[in-house]
């Protein structure tokens, strides 16, 4: 079973690299591995090392305490509740094809009326869905 902390790090890679829109393939060249051993980074089934992380976060231009960002202190064990709810939402809706490309599409979208009403639709459909299932 992987370790939560494992799984965090390896789904905040995957969010990284799809927001980039840098493949698999493309990431593991640039790190000298293979596309199945980012695939097991990113699923959290093996552990990333110090050395690969800080190469990881190189590539993907960012501070390595991203990859961290939504866990508990470990000095304290406290999470912000609000906060790291609000971090798994952003983090399912990211890592879907369709999610990446909507947060990319939508502020394109220059007239707020226009964006409320793709909203509108979404929550209607949304709704919708949740009725079919009752």
């Amino acid at each position: 079973m992987p370790n939560l902390v494992d799984i965090h790090v390896g789904g905040r890679v995957r969010m990284r690299r799809k927001m980039l829109g840098v493949s698999q393939e493309t990431l593991a060249d640039a790190l000298g591995l293979t596309f199945q051993q980012i695939q097991k980074y990113e699923r959290g089934a093996n552990r990333v090392s110090a050395s690969k992380l800080y190469e990881i976060a190189k590539t993907l231009q960012v501070p390595v305490s991203f990859f961290f960002d939504g866990l508990a202190d470990p000095m304290t064990n406290e999470v912000d509740e609000v906060g790291a709810a609000a971090e798994r939402v952003v983090t399912e809706f990211l890592n879907t094809p369709e999610g990446l490309e909507l947060a990319e599409m939508f502020p394109k979208i220059g007239r707020g009326r226009v964006r409320r009403q793709v909203l509108d639709l979404v929550r209607a459909m949304a709704d919708d869905e949740g009725a079919d299932k009752a």
